[in-house]
């Protein structure tokens, strides 16, 4: 149920426009109907081809019709193999063509993609419907689970179970026919909307682009970022100008250097009004319409409102828990995002500046105001993180913490020729998995940086079956005379993502369908960030990419000392979405929203301040609208705490005490999700996480 939950979700997430027809006929030689022959099994990405995703994706879903009808069609006994397990067990072909498929539509994706996106969407929609709602299955995994307390199962097996029967029910397995129809209509249509706000999002995103014309247009401008600039019009035969994207390394350097400040405000506000410029891309109407559908499906669940609804899977419980904790860190945050504006402003009237400070000024004078405060520049950052040493140097952390190898692999199959490969080995030299690395801007990549995977850690007898993941960025890209540089901005997502990639070689679940909940599923990813920043580690990764000389002990104080700088800003644009979230998602009504005046009226009650803009809009809030975030984008400040707490204990006994990070390992990379989280937490910390670590950490005590 998960895993096909997940694989809908992520076609969903990634899907964009369609295009050109498909062939709906495969080669014979269809390379998902039979072993790779690749080392570790890896895709064989070379011999994949366009025409075999719908061949194979009907292929997959027939055999997971027939593995779910013998499960049903049994004379034996329901018992925990033949039921819950044989189902955990089910769908390996549709995960091994979802898994090439969904990472291929976020990375490197083209018009035959887009266009398979809008043919299997719909297919794996109903066909997670078919699984959902089949009686005679809920009736065999409800014999199951209603006998639990005179089963012998280990924690793991009785979370299985658990999370196997809560997913029948809340899918909808205890409602009548006529129920059951509505519930159809209403995931069809779901999964439809989804995917056009996304592939709106993504024209909107994409197709945007600011060209500059005179050169003292750039003034303020670094090089490398008039470079990138140049290179990008050379791209679209505009020799001779500069072109700006709404891609990251592109709209937030010109934030933060660039002296026009009527192009600020061009570039911002286009990228603040992707989904809301009342076009054909646009998305208002379709998250009010997401909304009401998901307030419908709730209540014909038996919960009041799409939050209560997913909340009740999370740590959190409840919308309250999570309003009363957003609301705990919002007075604080805003007091500091106030003053934070308070000493912008004043820079403006230092330079001799008569107007009021805008959203599209904040990144320029905050960069100001940190050069003279800390007298510290972020591009004089750059030439310290070349993106080699930056990832050396967190495998180095893995090394240190909990003894891997990191072996890069040239005989293994990638599918661009940027992306990189390592075999992962344990400290005995035993093999434990393959990680793929992907960092650099491309066409046809998606927004962001992610972890993913085309295959998971599973044991099935005594056969182990080793994980395959991605790392995936979108970081600037080597020029001709320089290596790829990053942002501190970017260690800190490189070491993100390989947090999660560490979850995914490291886990030692012996099923699919158990895991970390969504607003646990952070910890391991955040918690590597505070090794990106700790100034031993820093020195360790940080050198001069022409002389390879250690970055100076003076600018890794300097670092240390700004760290709090900004953080009001920062969280009160991540506050503000994530209570535009839980706002939407505690709708207990079907009335068709007007979504421009819904996110004024909840930034009016929460007084968010006119010169910061929430961090995510509606109309272009992907996380909620078309991705797993929904009634959950909170998640990442709750983990917050989590890691903040978690952290505390290696600054404790030691930043690479290994009896700290194999009790890290065991309770929270290996077992993660196999017991309650909490449970698991506490049995690593030796006590229930405080928020105090993290307001230290973010400067609001």
């Amino acid at each position: 149920m998960q895993k096909l939950l997940l694989a809908t979700l992520f076609i969903v997430l990634c899907a964009g426009i369609p295009a050109v027809a498909l062939a709906q006929s495969a080669p014979a030689d269809n390379p998902f109907f039979a072993p790779y022959g690749t080392p570790f099994e890896t895709p064989p990405f070379e011999r994949i081809q366009p025409g075999h995703y719908v061949p194979a994706f009907k292929q997959a879903m027939d055999e997971h019709k027939q593995e779910i009808h013998a499960i049903t069609m049994a004379r034996s006994v329901p018992t925990f193999a033949n039921t819950i397990e044989a189902l955990d067990r089910s769908g390996t072909l549709l995960d091994k063509v979802s898994g090439v498929f969904g990472a291929l539509r976020g990375a490197i994706t083209n018009d035959q993609l887009d266009s398979i996106a809008n043919i299997v969407t719909p297919l794996l929609t109903s066909h997670r419907n078919d699984i959902a709602l089949n009686e005679q299955l809920f009736q065999r995994i409800k014999a199951v689970y209603d006998a639990h307390s005179t089963l012998a199962l280990n924690p793991e097996q009785s979370m299985l179970l658990d999370n196997t029967y809560k997913d029948f029910v809340r899918g909808g397995a205890n409602l009548s026919p006529a129920d059951k129809v509505r519930l159809r209509g209403i995931n069809d249509e779901l999964s439809m909307l989804s995917l056009k706000f996304n592939q709106n999002l993504l024209k909107e995103t994409n197709t945007y682009k600011m060209v500059v014309e005179k050169a003292e247009d750039l003034d303020g401008l670094p090089p490398a970022v008039v470079a990138t600039a140049a290179e990008t019009a050379r791209r679209l035969k505009l020799d001779g100008k500069w072109v700006f994207t709404l891609q990251k390394p592109s709209w937030i350097p010109f934030l933060q250097y660039a002296k026009n400040r009527t192009l600020r405000e061009t570039l911002y506000r286009a990228y603040c009004n992707r989904g809301d410029n009342n076009n054909a891309a646009d998305n208002k109407q379709l998250s009010s319409r997401i909304a009401a559908l998901r307030v419908a499906r709730a209540q014909l669940l038996g919960y009041p409102t799409h939050a209560a609804y997913v909340l009740e899977e999370n740590m959190a419980k409840t919308p309250g828990t999570v309003y009363e904790f957003l609301n705990r860190l919002w007075e604080p945050a805003l007091r500091m995002a106030q003053k934070e504006r308070d000493a912008l402003q004043a820079m403006v009237r230092k330079e001799g500046n008569t107007f009021t400070l805008a959203p599209w000024d904040w990144w320029y004078y905050a960069e100001k105001v940190k050069k003279a405060e800390y007298d510290l520049d972020e591009d004089a950052l750059r030439p310290y993180f070349k993106m080699e040493n930056v990832r050396k140097g967190a495998f180095d952390v893995a090394s240190r913490l909990f003894g891997l190898q990191f072996i890069e692999r040239k005989d293994i199959p990638k599918y661009a020729d940027d992306v990189q490969v390592f075999e992962v080995k344990g400290m005995d030299g035993a093999h434990i998995g393959i990680l793929f690395t992907d960092y650099f801007l491309r066409g046809g990549k998606r927004p962001g940086a992610w972890m993913g995977s085309f295959r998971s850690y599973g044991r099935i007898g005594d056969s182990v079956i080793t994980p395959v993941v991605y790392n995936v960025g979108n970081f600037s890209s080597p020029a001709a005379d320089k290596p790829a540089l990053l942002s501190l901005e970017d260690v800190e997502t490189l070491f993100h993502e390989f947090g999660h990639a560490l979850y995914g070689l490291l886990s030692r679940r012996a099923y699919d369908n158990v895991g970390l909940p969504r607003d646990g599923i952070e910890l391991p990813s955040q918690i590597m960030e505070n090794w990106a920043r700790h100034p031993d580690v820093m020195r360790s990764y940080a050198r001069h990419y022409m002389t390879d000389e250690p970055i100076p002990e003076a600018l890794v104080q300097k670092i240390v000392k700004s760290e709090t700088f900004n953080q009001g800003f920062a969280s009160v644009e991540y506050l503000a979405a994530s209570i535009l979230d839980l706002d939407w998602h505690t709708l207990s009504d079907t009335t068709s929203r007007d979504a421009t005046v819904f996110e004024r009226t909840t930034f009016d009650r929460i007084r968010l301040m006119p010169e910061i803009i929430s961090r995510y809009r509606t109309p272009y809030f992907a996380h909620i609208f078309s991705g797993g975030y929904s009634a959950g984008y909170y998640s990442y400040i709750w983990a917050e705490v989590l890691d903040a707490d978690a952290f505390e204990a290696f600054r404790e006994k030691g930043l690479f005490d290994r009896t700290t990070a194999e009790a890290y390992r065991r309770n929270i990379l290996e077992r993660g999700g196999t017991e309650d989280p909490m449970v698991l937490y506490e049995r690593f910390r030796g006590k229930k996480p405080t928020i105090e670590p993290l307001l230290k950490k973010r400067g609001l005590l």
